[in-house]
């Protein structure tokens, strides 16, 4: 209990610090093997691993396909045993079980996003309808108007002044500018110093016009005010508030969920993984280099070893690793 608690906070970190992550959990096994069912860790991007997942070339694998669930987004179960002789199976990736102790396992990996972030310009009928949406949506929803009113947007995790707002924005961040009259230059102007994955503006073709060239006469780049989509919203034939936040909200969730898009970057994995981490060259796993089984020096360079068997194996046959 004391191991899932400690994970839960370091969980809360990452989300607050918007960096995704993966939790592996061990849901089966056959002994012998040092991990056992219900343990958990957490694998960072950068491949560290928080928990206890088992060791030797346990932890190797579970970075390796940690990584590729946080950056593919799609969760999957890993199965470690002694015999490849399990059938393909869709989600479900098998691995050779290469410590000489043997045993087996199976662990299910699912990745945890940052929480996605929708800030909104303005106090309008519309920003209420789409906090409210956006917060049941799960959303970290930011209301920002020199009139907020607490109580009309009590579902918002925070309100904020435009005088106080901050446009340093992370990666999963998604604005809206819906003013609909109070302010309507100056906020569009604060929400353009940012750089988010979409930012819409709630206006009639001639009122986001008007807008748009007054904002370029005070010298703001052309790219910057190409990036707004106007009317924001898929077309729906929406008429009423409610409708309008739907259009608005379903077309943020289209973007978010579409790699495809050249607005929706993976999430940024970091190049190096870990300076502590090396390939191994038998099995093709990562392993820790301050934690590695067995070090040997060929022809000049470390090689690490998740190992007794890898090592082994190395050691028979070098030339037909490296």
């Amino acid at each position: 209990m004391h191991n899932y608690l400690s994970l839960l906070k370091n969980l809360e970190s990452y989300q607050k610090k918007q960096e995704a992550v993966a939790m592996a959990s061990i849901v089966r096994r056959e002994a012998p093997t040092s991990g056992k069912p219900g343990d958990k860790a957490l694998i960072t991007q950068n491949g560290e691993i928080k928990g206890w997942i088992g060791g030797g070339c346990t932890r190797g694998i579970v970075i390796k396909e940690a990584l590729a669930a946080i950056d593919e987004r799609t969760p999957r179960l890993v199965r470690i045993q002694m015999a490849l002789d399990a059938p393909e199976q869709p989600g479900v990736k098998n691995y050779k079980m290469t410590c000489m102790s043997g045993g087996s396992l199976e662990i299910y990996i699912e990745p945890i996003m940052p929480l996605l972030e929708l800030k909104i310009f303005g106090r309008s009928h519309i920003a209420k309808a789409l906090c409210e949406l956006g917060a049941l949506s799960g959303f970290r929803v930011t209301v920002i108007s020199d009139l907020v009113e607490e109580e009309m947007f009590s579902t918002a995790s925070k309100r904020g002044t435009l005088k106080a707002f901050d446009p340093v924005l992370h990666l999963n961040s998604f604005v809206v500018v819906c003013t609909q009259g109070e302010g309507d230059e100056e906020s569009l102007a604060s929400a353009l110093q940012t750089d988010p994955r979409y930012l819409g503006f709630v206006a009639s073709s001639r009122k986001a016009n008007a807008v748009l060239m007054a904002l370029k006469r005070k010298e703001v780049p052309h790219a910057q005010l190409a990036k707004v989509k106007t009317p924001a919203g898929l077309d729906i034939n929406a008429k009423i508030p409610t409708e309008v936040a739907i259009s608005i909200l379903a077309e943020i969730i289209q973007l978010s969920r579409s790699k495809a898009d050249p607005m929706t970057p993976s999430i940024p994995l970091d190049p190096n993984l870990s300076s502590d981490l090396y390939i191994n060259p038998v099995c093709k796993i990562p392993v820790s280099k301050s934690a590695a089984k067995h070090v040997v020096e060929h022809e000049g360079e470390q090689v690490y070893f998740c190992c007794d068997g890898c090592y082994a194996s190395f050691q028979k046959e070098p030339s037909a690793y490296i």
